[in-house]
């Protein structure tokens, strides 16, 4: 049965019903309807809640309840992610699972409650202590809000890694239909690596730190982070195509950009215009097996994004292999599909100059 859900809303009762049991996090704009909905939510179905004093005490009681074997969440934006970063670095070197949402604003330093999508470099290049990846879903509607936290829960166990969901303040805001997936209940003693209490059963207990000190001799460390990458580089990568098939014209663009971008692409292919849409799902890793496909055989990529400069813009170029690439960073302002159709014209016109 489908219900009329604000997209933060949809997020939240989806990790309900993907097992969640632990969410700590601390108030936001444009995040905090999620911890307003888990709130008075999350006890109903059995799990706790904290609102911490700070989003540092919200991301290291997450590592606590998923070092033990729990679903855990926590959610911020902007400056409040960027304080999580340290704790999201000792996740990864633990490679303990757990789910981290960024509902995106505009930046830089405090920035903005207004929309935007600013931190990407930040969730994809990796914002603590170097050395790690970490898998990062960019829903685009409502009702992905809600199926992408199974897809990032699962993810992070089957990889034993946290994952983080890159959501925007438009998608986190507006209202739409979605149909919430069936609720499952998490076994907290499914897996044999998780932290346990001294009782009967596990007489001795166990400790947990940093895998590099714990499972490894310092010669073997690099090559296990290595492997263990490029695994999640090789498997994980996930896009949508719109129209590509002849497509001369590709552009690139995730969340509330890319819903603006398909708006443009009909809008274009109702002129003649030959334009499609590469979206990506996965962040990191970027879908570069897509890009591969269409490498040589278009006339350029347009990279679409809510920010001041351009970010993904790299990564497009990155794997563009050759192909040219314009940008299109539409800073506070959400794209326009009528003004996309007209620098498409001028871009296919030779009019523009690429970036890249």
């Amino acid at each position: 049965m489908k219900k009329l859900m604000k997209g933060n809303y949809a997020l939240a009762e989806g990790a309900i019903r993907a097992g969640c049991r632990l969410f700590a996090g601390y108030p936001i704009t444009p995040q905090t309807e999620i911890l307003e909905y888990l709130s008075s939510h999350m006890a109903e179905a059995g799990g706790t809640f904290v609102q911490t004093e700070s989003e540092l005490a919200g991301i290291n009681m997450v590592i606590g309840a998923a070092a033990a074997g729990a679903r855990a969440m926590t959610s911020s934006s902007g400056p409040g992610f960027s304080l999580k970063q340290e704790g999201i670095s000792y996740l990864s070197s633990m490679e303990v699972p757990a789910v981290i949402v960024d509902v995106m604003r505009y930046g830089i330093g405090l920035g903005n409650v207004v929309l935007g999508q600013a931190d990407y470099f930040q969730v994809t290049k990796g914002g603590g202590h170097g050395g790690y990846k970490v898998p990062v879903y960019a829903p685009a509607s409502v009702q992905e809000n809600a199926d992408f936290v199974f897809k990032a829960f699962d993810t992070a166990e089957a990889y034993r890694t946290p994952v983080i969901i890159l959501s925007d303040a438009a998608i986190g805001q507006m209202m739409g239909s979605v149909e919430l997936p069936d609720p499952i209940e998490h076994d907290i003693n499914k897996f044999d690596w998780t932290l346990k209490g001294r009782d009967a059963r596990h007489p001795t207990g166990r400790k947990m730190t940093d895998v590099i000190y714990y499972d490894y001799a310092f010669d073997d460390y690099d090559p296990h982070i290595r492997a263990r990458y490029a695994k999640m580089h090789d498997e994980l990568q996930e896009w949508e195509e719109v129209e590509t098939e002849d497509a001369e014209l590709l552009m690139v663009a995730y969340g509330i950009s890319s819903r603006v971008c398909k708006e443009a692409v009909r809008l274009a292919r109702g002129e003649g215009i030959k334009a499609g849409l590469l979206r990506p799902i996965t962040l990191w890793p970027f879908p570069e097996k897509a890009m591969t496909k269409f490498n040589g055989r278009i006339k350029g990529y347009l990279s679409v994004e809510m920010n001041a400069c351009g970010q993904m813009v790299e990564d497009v170029a990155l794997h563009a292999g050759g192909t040219k690439v314009y940008s299109d960073p539409t800073g506070r302002k959400v794209a326009d599909s009528e003004d996309l159709v007209a620098l498409i014209k001028d871009i296919l016109a030779g009019k523009i100059e690429e970036v890249f």
